[in-house]
Parts: structure tokens; C-alpha cells; sequence
């Protein structure tokens, strides 16, 4: 049986965290032995272990944590494992050096799209067989760093549709058990400063103003909630912001939405919550930056708009709400747009079948400077 070993050294849950616990346990269904590394005390390891996967914990403090090297080392040698695949910066460089040593191939996953630096980016160039990005934009961005484009792959987040086929019953029950009335506009993501929550609340304090029963649904966690919370308050939109913190039950939350929106302002891939917003049926409104417009198509599967544009924002917002008919149209093609090219059926099968190639042809990479 092969193996593969997932390391993340991120202590948050975000899109990304969660993108590589999905794809764990669909590796896990196809036959393979995946194992995770992850910090001791992070949410990541727990929510690894409360889905059933194996998971062990592993304290990487930075990027030269020898420590963290030899713990590593020593699991992929005494566990007989086939590939590592890393993930964040700090295990990019922790999990890269220990497979390296112990003479294992490794992929890294590239998830943000953040532009790395040209001459001085190891674990892309040295540290990694192959790379993965989320989108064609992040995978053109470690091209322009060095790296060869054979060895860059773009593999977006898949979605399993079978999470998806609840009905209009399911969005009221959902409304009712948060205590909100229709129109619910929402987003799910990670409350950190790239995510555009502070923008988001100028747009619906712009719709709120025009629709006074709205009510917006922000889905997630992170370090930035509290300061989101009072900037809330701030605007007088505390009893119409409703916040539900980290939820496993994401797909009955968009089917209690109206219009989804992302509001990014830095960096992203293709988003595993827009994918999912499309699977739902929700109609969509995100921001134009790294990998969205692969996805969102502007007046075909969503409206698109400039980041940080508040105003803009709100516009299409309220387009959403005012224009019913093109709204569920844009969403019909959007739902289609994830059956025929982002099932996580054709994820993983294009994941595994990297990992087939690398393992059958990787002899591991020396480490130069």
C-alpha cells in the first residue's frame, strides 16, 4: 500500500486546511494510507483525527526547526512513506528538508496567490518534485518564480456534489434555526485580514440601509473575528450580522443564502467555498483577484467586482436581490460549471495520478542553494 504524508504547519482551519483534510479522506477512499503532521495544539490535527484520519502531531517552530526535520525524518522512514506533500511555508521547508534526507519525493502545494520571490524560493526550485496550485493564476505566479513549468501542475479544489442536493425545505430550516428572514446574503471564509470582511460590512451597511430585513450570515473563524464583531457594532449592524463561527455543516448554510459572496482583497486560488456557493445554487458575488475569474465568469456564473470597492460591492449585491431571474440563471451555469470540470471525483483522480508519476519516476532532487 502506498503512503502518503500531508504536513501543515498552519494552527488556523481555513479553506485551505479543510481543502487538504477533503482530499485526505478521499485519497483514504481510493485505496491509499494517507498520514498527517500537523502542530500539537492546532485545529487542524483535531479536525484530521475527528474525521477519522491518522494524524500525528509535530512542533515546527520555523523554518530551520531541526528538530522538527529529524521528528519528521524519522516518521516517513518508520512509517514506509511514498510521497510527502507539504503545504504551508513553514512545512514547506520542515517536511521538504526531512524527505529530502530521508530520500522520499515530495509535492508541495502552492494555495495562495501571494507572489513569491524570484532567486531566493528553495522549497519550489529544490525542496519540491512537483508543485500543485488551486488555479491557473497561482501556477503562472511560480512559473515567473523559476520553476520550471513541467514540474507546475494546476489542480483546483474539487467539490463532492453528493453534499449537495438538499432542497429549498433545508435553506428554511437553516433560517429558522439561526433566526434569520429572508434576504440572507453570506460568505464563509476565514477572518483574516486578505478576506475583506471589513469591506464586505460597508457594502451590506449600503443594502441594509435599502433593505432593512436583510440580514448577513458570516461563516467561519479566525484571529480577525473580534475586531470584525465590533466593527459590526460599529456600524449599528449588530442584531443584522449574525456570526456562526466555524461550522461542519457548510452546504445547508449556503442553501439558507441569497446571494454568497467573497470579498477578497490579496490573495486567492480558486476557492473551495465559491466552488461549493456554485454547487448550492447560491448566486455569487466575489472579488476580481488571483484565481476567481477562472471561475467566476462575470454576468455568466457570477458578478465579479474590483477588490476593496465597497460600493461596487454593494451594487451588485443589490443587483442580485433586484434581478431574481438573472441571478438563478448565472447560478444554474455556475452548478454546471462545477459538474462538468470541479467534481472531486476528477480531483483526486488527477491528484493520485501526480503522485503515480512522481513516485514512479523521482529520483529526489539534491539540495543546492
Amino acid at each position: 500500500m502506498r503512503t502518503v504524508f500531508h504536513t501543515e504547519s498552519s494552527p488556523g482551519l481555513g479553506g485551505q486546511e479543510l481543502r487538504t483534510l477533503s482530499e485526505a479522506r478521499w485519497t483514504a477512499e481510493r485505496g491509499w494510507r494517507v498520514l498527517l503532521a500537523g502542530q500539537p495544539d492546532g485545529r487542524f490535527l483535531g479536525q484530521a483525527r475527528a474525521a477519522g484520519l491518522e494524524a500525528v502531531g509535530v512542533r515546527m517552530r520555523g523554518a530551520w526547526d531541526l528538530g522538527a526535520v529529524c521528528a519528521l525524518q524519522r516518521l516517513i522512514r518508520r512509517e514506509q512513506v511514498s510521497i510527502v506533500h507539504t503545504h504551508s511555508s513553514v512545512d514547506g521547508w520542515v517536511g521538504g528538508l526531512a524527505a529530502r534526507a530521508a530520500g522520499v519525493p515530495v509535492v508541495r502545494t502552492r494555495h495562495v496567490s501571494i507572489p513569491i520571490r524570484h532567486r531566493w524560493n528553495p522549497v519550489y526550485r529544490r525542496l519540491a518534485d512537483r508543485v500543485i496550485t488551486s488555479g491557473e493564476a497561482i501556477r503562472s505566479l511560480v512559473i515567473e518564480a523559476g520553476v520550471d513549468p513541467g514540474r507546475v501542475t494546476a489542480i483546483p479544489a474539487g467539490v463532492d456534489l453528493s453534499e449537495f442536493t438538499g432542497g429549498a425545505n433545508d435553506g428554511q430550516a437553516m433560517r429558522e434555526s439561526l433566526g434569520v428572514a429572508r434576504p440572507v446574503i453570506g460568505s464563509v471564509a476565514m477572518f483574516r485580514g486578505s478576506k475583506g470582511h471589513a469591506h464586505l460590512l460597508d457594502a451590506f451597511a449600503t443594502v441594509h440601509a435599502r433593505h432593512p430585513a436583510a440580514r448577513l450570515l458570516l461563516v467561519g473563524d479566525g484571529i480577525r473575528r473580534p475586531w470584525v464583531e465590533g466593527l459590526a457594532k460599529d456600524r449599528g449592524l449588530g442584531e443584522a450580522v449574525v456570526f456562526t463561527g466555524f461550522r461542519a455543516d457548510v452546504p445547508k448554510l449556503l442553501r439558507a443564502m441569497d446571494c454568497f459572496v467573497l470579498a477578497s482583497t490579496r490573495t486567492e486560488g480558486v476557492p473551495q467555498s465559491l466552488l461549493q456557493a456554485f454547487a448550492a445554487g447560491v448566486p455569487v458575488v466575489a472579488s476580481a483577484i488571483g484565481g476567481i475569474p477562472e471561475v467566476v465568469k462575470d454576468g455568466e456564473t457570477g458578478i465579479l467586482v474590483p477588490p476593496g470597492d465597497a460600493a461596487a460591492l454593494a451594487h451588485a449585491i443589490e443587483s442580485v436581490l433586484s434581478d431574481g431571474s438573472s441571478a438563478s440563471d448565472r447560478a444554474r451555469r455556475a452548478r454546471r460549471l462545477v459538474e462538468e470540470r470541479f467534481s472531486h471525483g476528477a480531483a483526486v483522480s488527477r491528484l493520485l495520478a501526480l503522485y503515480d508519476e512522481v513516485i514512479a519516476g523521482a529520483a529526489p532532487r539534491p539540495m543546492r542553494p
